[in-house]
């Protein structure tokens, strides 16, 4: 028997354990949406918007550890994935993007809709390639999978030429992957490994640094025994916060732009980095010459061209953080490093993490609501990208129950809300926060649908500032408070007249509170620090009993500032504290 390319693509959906699907209907993927039609058994998800829809199956994968699949029709649909795609790339995140394609012999005439999304994607994607045979479907669809998932996880877009869809070919699907040339890193060096193991044991002041990499190998338990076991404190990327738990007494906080004063100071006087799953990027080493200039560094990662790219390490070791880290509790003795961990909690007193604010709601307080009003839920909380995701990275507290998703190394406006949508779709009965600034918010507010037509209990807070807030505050800092275009309630009669005696500021545009009321669902506006907590605890307690989103607008002071900060390009020298 043989079948269409679209009912093959069935079978390898359900193959390979996937149940949702991120969709957005066209021309070029009707005849695949229509054979989905009959198997109810994978969820389709209409967002608003290609990017809201990659982003929300973004949020599905990092929350659940499953690859994100998105099907998009070719032309825009494609290209309008091409932000999440660069995203997801940067995080390492298990995404398997579809595209509709114009049939085959119309490809490079200027059909209707014809992109070379393979081309455009091809530095954004950890593989990028277009069926052009029947015969080779299956196997593409297997190799995609295995590949997003497998070794260093990361997004695969597979083309789909409509005729290739429609052509009959074999049932079969392969039960294997044997790709030439792409061979994940199996094991860990031992030799390198008890180098490794050698410096530690001789180290005055280590101190561990890490990374995303860690989530991504679900590793968080053996971080924590090991710190536990060698008695070494900690520090994290914005993508290693959660790595082990924020209360837990080795946990000193964030290094780099935002990080804390006692987390970068550690860095800077520390004799030995042992870092696990971390790039090393400029927002987490600063001017990389003075970055831990006193230490030996060990650098373990399971990709090889991220070692030595930014910093030079003494000890490389290729390899899955989670199978290094339970190597070595096995091969080290328990530790002492008590005088070195009271040394640095003494900085951590002298130059603790505040936020103190001259107008609005106070935005460490904000965070602290959260912490408290949903202490006893299994909880995810996504960020959009600014101001407000400092924030939340600095005083958000962490756990086994308490997860965060937030976009790392694009610093993508617009993530927040949909990554929210896919992780409360692929973790039904979690309480999901998304945390947004008014600016991020607007780039993909028209998801609230979605999370409205899916059923999908959420607390949506908005940061209102008036402002696009980390730009202002990069401006009021180093370009003598020259606020080009930053302002969001600038209009056009402004020009010329911002800041004059007697000139009065137009009104913020939209209303948020009206916008809830316009997609049909409850909002609050808080302007007191007295109101945070319980409205936040409304809208919780709105969002369950409503079973949907519920949003809050937090009147924030536009000209507060994220503090600590260490400029780009600057050393722990030049902290502004």
């Amino acid at each position: 028997m043989k079948v269409t390319g679209s009912s093959l693509f069935v079978t390898a959906m359900k193959k390979e354990g996937v149940d949702t699907i991120f969709a957005y209907p066209g021309g070029y993927v009707i005849d695949l949406l229509d054979e989905l039609y009959d198997h109810p058994g994978i969820n389709l998800v209409l967002p608003r918007h290609e990017q809201g829809l990659i982003h929300a199956a973004d949020g599905y994968a990092r929350a659940t550890g499953k690859v994100g699949v998105c099907l998009v029709t070719s032309g825009p649909g494609a290209t309008n994935l091409v932000t999440g795609i660069a995203n997801a790339n940067y995080d390492s995140v298990p995404l398997v993007c579809f595209t509709g394609q114009v049939p085959a012999h119309l490809i490079s005439n200027d059909a209707f809709q014809e992109v070379d999304i393979v081309g455009i994607t091809r530095n954004i994607t950890k593989h990028s390639i277009m069926v052009r045979d029947r015969k080779d479907l299956s196997r593409i669809i297997k190799e995609a999978f295995y590949i997003a998932r497998s070794g260093k996880p990361g997004p695969v877009v597979v083309d789909l030429p409509a005729d290739v869809m429609k052509t009959l070919g074999e049932t079969s699907y392969p039960t294997e992957v044997n790709i030439r040339g792409y061979k994940p890193s199996q094991g860990v060096h031992m030799g390198q490994l008890k180098k490794a193991i050698g410096l530690l044991k001789k180290s005055k002041k280590p101190l561990f640094l890490i990374g995303g990499g860690v989530h991504r190998a679900n590793a968080c338990e053996e971080m924590t025994k090991l710190c536990e076991k060698v008695s070494v404190p900690v520090v994290t990327s914005i993508m290693g916060r959660g790595a082990i738990n924020t209360k837990h007494p080795l946990y000193i906080g964030n290094i780099g732009m935002h990080g804390c004063y006692a987390g970068n100071r550690a860095i800077d006087e520390c004799d030995l980095l042992f870092t696990i799953g971390c790039r090393f990027n400029d927002r987490v080493t600063g001017d990389v010459s003075k970055f831990a200039p006193h230490a030996k560094i060990v650098h373990i990662d399971i990709e090889s061209a991220a070692i030595s790219r930014n910093i030079k390490v003494d000890i490389p070791i290729v390899a899955d953080a989670k199978e290094a880290i339970l190597k070595i509790i096995k091969h080290t003795d328990e530790m002492d490093h008590s005088v070195w961990i009271d040394e640095i909690r003494e900085w951590n007193k002298q130059v603790p993490l505040d936020s103190r604010i001259k107008y609005g709601v106070n935005p460490k307080k904000i965070i602290e609501a959260v912490n408290e009003v949903f202490k006893d839920d299994d909880t995810i909380v996504t960020t959009d990208v600014g101001q407000h995701q400092m924030w939340t990275t600095q005083y958000l507290e962490l756990n086994e129950t308490h997860h965060l998703i937030t976009s790392g190394g694009l610093g993508t406006m617009g993530f927040g809300l949909p990554s929210a949508i896919g992780a409360a779709i692929g973790c039904p009965g979690k309480m999901i926060v998304s945390i947004s600034g008014d600016g991020g918010f607007q780039m993909n507010m028209q998801e609230i649908a979605t999370a409205v037509t899916q059923r999908l209990p959420m607390v949506l807070l908005v940061f209102n500032n008036n402002y696009l807030g980390m730009v202002r505050q990069m401006q009021e800092l180093f370009h003598n408070k020259r606020y080009a275009i930053t302002c969001l309630r600038y209009h056009k009669e402004c020009k010329g007249r911002c800041g004059t005696p007697g000139f009065e500021c137009p009104p913020y545009t939209p209303d948020f509170v009206k916008i809830a009321e316009g997609y049909g669902i409850s909002g609050f506006r808080v302007t007191k620090d007295e109101e945070i907590e319980d409205t936040i605890r409304k809208a919780r307690e709105a969002a369950i009993k409503e079973n949907g989103p519920v949003l809050v607008e937090l009147a924030v002071g536009p000209y507060e500032l994220v503090l600590p900060m260490i400029r780009g390009g600057k050393s722990f020298d030049d902290i502004i504290l």
